[in-house]
C-alpha cells in the first residue's frame, strides 16, 4: 500500500510547514502531574491546596489508610472520592482521588466497583490510578469501557501509562484512531513513538481514515500526520531495548 505523505501537498487542508508547525505546538501538553510518581503527586497538592482542602485531604488519607479496601455497600474512602471535587477544587480533584484510592489499598475488584459506579470523575480518577496500583492486565476491562465512551476527558485519561503498557497492539491501534475521531490531541497518547514506531497495520489504518476524509471533502487531522511518521520511524540501533522497532 503506498502511505499518503506528509508533505504539504498532500494534505487535504492545503497547510503548509508554518501551519503545520504552528498547529504542533498548539496542542495542550498531558497533566504531568498525574503521570508523576504518588510522592511527587502528593508533594504537588501539598504545594497547590489552600490549608483548609490539604487538611481535608490529610484527613481523608488517613482514613482511607485507617479502613483500606471495600466495606459494604460503601466504604468511607469511596465518599471521600465523591467529595474531592467540593474540597479540593475541579483543578487538584483527580490528583487527590488517585492518592485516596492509593491510601485505600484499592486493588482491581475495588477500583471496578468505583469505576462502574462513579460518576464520570471518578471514573476518571480510577483510569489515572490504574499505572500506579495495577502491576499486571487485569483492569483492562476498564480501560477498553472508557474507549467505547465519547467523552474526551475518559480517553484521554484511558490512553495512559496503563494503556501504553497492556493494550494488545490491536486495540491500541483502535485507541489512537478514537483519539482522531474525537479531536484528543495524540501528546496525551502514553508512550506513543515506541508503540507506533514501525507498525506497518497502524500505518495502513491512518491512511485509510485520511483516504476517507478526503473523498469526503473533509479536513484531515495534523495529528494523524504526525502519526503517521512515527510509523515511519527508522527502528533503534542493534542493543537497544526494542531491537524490532515494534511490539511483537
Amino acid at each position: 500500500m503506498t502511505r499518503p505523505r506528509t508533505t504539504p501537498a498532500a494534505r487535504s487542508d492545503g497547510s503548509q510547514d508554518a501551519q503545520a508547525h504552528s498547529t504542533h505546538t498548539a496542542h495542550p501538553t498531558p497533566d504531568t502531574a498525574l503521570t508523576s510518581s504518588l510522592d511527587d503527586l502528593r508533594r504537588h497538592l501539598t504545594t497547590h491546596l489552600d490549608p483548609a482542602a490539604r487538611d481535608w485531604l490529610e484527613h481523608a488519607l488517613d482514613e482511607a489508610a485507617a479502613h483500606p479496601g471495600i466495606h459494604g455497600p460503601i466504604s468511607a474512602w469511596e465518599l471521600r472520592l465523591a467529595e474531592a471535587g467540593r474540597r479540593c477544587g475541579a483543578a487538584y480533584a483527580d490528583a487527590a482521588r488517585v492518592l485516596i484510592l492509593d491510601a485505600a489499598r484499592a486493588g482491581t475488584d475495588a477500583l471496578t466497583r468505583v469505576y462502574f459506579q462513579g460518576t464520570a470523575d471518578e471514573r476518571r480518577a480510577v483510569l489515572h490510578a490504574l499505572p500506579h496500583l495495577v502491576s499486571g492486565p487485569g483492569a483492562l476491562p476498564l480501560v477498553e469501557d472508557a474507549l467505547r465512551t465519547n467523552d474526551t476527558r475518559l480517553l484521554t485519561a484511558a490512553v495512559g501509562p496503563y494503556a501504553a503498557r497492556h493494550l494488545a497492539p490491536h486495540d491500541w491501534r483502535h485507541a489512537v484512531l478514537k483519539c482522531l475521531f474525537t479531536g484528543v490531541p495524540v501528546d496525551h497518547v502514553a508512550d506513543l513513538p515506541r508503540r507506533a514506531r514501525g507498525d506497518d497495520e497502524l500505518a495502513r489504518m491512518l491512511g485509510d481514515y485520511a483516504a476517507e476524509r478526503t473523498a469526503a471533502g473533509r479536513t484531515v487531522p495534523e495529528d494523524l500526520y504526525r502519526v503517521l511518521d512515527l510509523t515511519e520511524s527508522l527502528p533503534p540501533a542493534p542493543g537497544t531495548d526494542h531491537p524490532h522497532g515494534k511490539e511483537s
